[in-house]
């Protein structure tokens, strides 16, 4: 049997245990286990003489490549940028965005679900986790905005929504594995992620707005706030503007050479935000459990990542991704076309995965067919397919495949950011955070289609560094 066809019939077998419920990672470290001994017992032509010495050399290799992988200094920003969101939470920014962002722009239709949208991108600017988001603006946003009449489903529909962008904005945990994956510089990947980001953003807003305006009672403003009530709840703010210029300038500096790493800035982030905590404060329980919380969810990232990265070895003994690349170009469609089918095939994915394993267990696949459809790695934005460069193409494939992943973290059955919002509030069900989530799906689709006509809106940072 061809090593193609082992990695097929493997990968069908990893997909039927995903749908059967089990979890990705076991799903994926078992799956490419038996998918190395297979094809390294093929190569014997099936001796059971020599089953256990396929066997000893498939679990050398499974056993060395998460350490070969994971004890690498990109990854260290994980556990980092996770530990800042919780920071953030314990020390209050969490409440002081959202009252900054209601006293300046309550004032328009639907103005408290436009200040949630803004509160959450701010602090997706120090938090890496969509579902941290998600769960602390379900209990700071909702309620206020329940309390002036807004609809209880189109409300939670907002915070879950609003939790996604920070897959998007930096720091942000998934870009860097994106970066690990692929092996592109994590730098330019966190600097592409601010302007799509903040676009996603206002492009929810614009939404909102527009709702509030066709619907009166969707969404009514707030008005009374004073200018000096404004410009009060500016300070509570300044922390997560120092911590977005601070990992800006560690990754790319305008006036001379960078500061340092991503992980050094990530670092000093948090000694900024731990510090602010500290003076706001935080007690020795509140630190524990934000300790605690970063450990669990960092532990669990790693268990994904390790666990996938064997079936990722197996693939490349199989030989699919390069089988796949050469399948996708051989095909008669405009290779623009190819692109919106992958992304497309992404929210079908998305329905049924959590992101971080979605994007795992595709992109060792698909990301090689991507560069193959623009002339490759090493091809030059002239003789490109996209007009880009390979190293900028793939930075732009980058931000529209974490997009798509931010678009999953809504839609059904497995939205899990419409998981959390619901165990946070017991007056709401999955089901009404589904229902309020769906004039979101309109929004993304716009977002992902100006991002694909548009590539500028993603490279133009990257382009800055050089």
């Amino acid at each position: 049997m061809e090593p193609t066809e082992i990695g097929l019939w493997i990968t069908g077998g990893l997909l039927v245990m995903v749908v059967l419920g089990m979890r990705v990672a076991f799903a994926a470290g078992l799956a490419g286990f038996i998918g190395l001994i297979w094809i390294r017992w093929n190569g014997y032509d099936y001796d059971p003489e020599r089953f256990f010495k396929a066997f000893e050399i498939s679990a050398k290799i499974a056993g060395q490549v998460p350490h070969s992988k994971i004890s690498t200094q990109v990854l260290s920003l994980i556990p980092v940028f996770i530990l800042i969101g919780y920071l953030a939470y314990y020390a209050g920014l969490t409440r002081a965005l959202f009252e900054a962002a209601k006293r300046w722009v309550a004032w328009l239709p639907g103005g408290l679900a436009v200040s949630t949208i803004f509160a959450t991108a701010g602090f997706a600017a120090v938090s890496g986790a969509s579902v941290a988001t998600a769960a602390v603006f379900a209990r700071i946003a909702i309620p206020e905005m329940q309390s002036i009449g807004y609809n209880k489903r189109f409300a939670a529909g907002v915070v879950a929504a609003g939790g996604t962008l920070a897959s998007l904005i930096p720091p942000s945990v998934i870009l860097v594995i994106y970066a690990i994956i692929v092996e592109q510089d994590v730098g330019k990947l966190l600097l592409a992620g601010f302007i799509p980001g903040a676009f996603s953003a206002l492009v929810y807003a614009i939404m909102i707005v527009g709702i509030a305006v066709v619907f009166k009672t969707v969404g009514p403003p707030v008005t009374g706030f004073t200018w000096k009530q404004r410009f009060a709840s500016l300070p509570g703010a300044l922390p997560i503007v120092a911590v977005v210029v601070i990992i800006i300038f560690f990754v790319y500096n305008p006036f001379g050479d960078a500061w340092g790493t991503p992980t050094e800035g990530g670092a000093v982030g948090a000694f900024i935000v731990f510090c602010m905590a500290l003076f706001r404060g935080l007690r020795l329980a509140e630190l524990k459990s934000a300790l605690l919380e970063t450990a669990k969810l960092s532990v669990m990232i790693f268990t994904i990542i390790w666990c996938v990265l064997i079936f990722v070895r197996f693939l490349a003994f199989a030989g699919l991704p390069e089988a796949f690349a050469a399948w996708i170009t051989s095909l008669e469609m405009t290779p623009i076309l190819i692109l919106i089918s992958i992304l497309l095939g992404y929210a079908v994915l998305g329905m049924f995965m959590d992101a971080i394993g979605m994007l795992l267990l595709t992109l060792p696949v698909v990301y090689p067919a991507v560069m193959a459809l623009n002339g490759g790695e090493a091809v030059s934005a002239t003789e490109s397919t996209f007009g880009m460069s390979g190293e900028m193409c793939a930075i732009w494939f980058g931000i529209l495949v974490v997009k798509m992943a931010e678009f999953c973290l809504i839609t059904p059955p497995i939205g899990l950011n419409c998981f959390v919002v619901a165990g946070v509030r017991p007056d709401l069900s999955v089901q009404d955070v589904f229902r309020g989530v769906m004039p979101f799906f309109v929004a993304d689709a716009v977002t992902i289609g100006l991002l694909v006509a548009f590539p500028a809106i993603v490279l133009w940072l990257p382009r800055l560094v050089g």
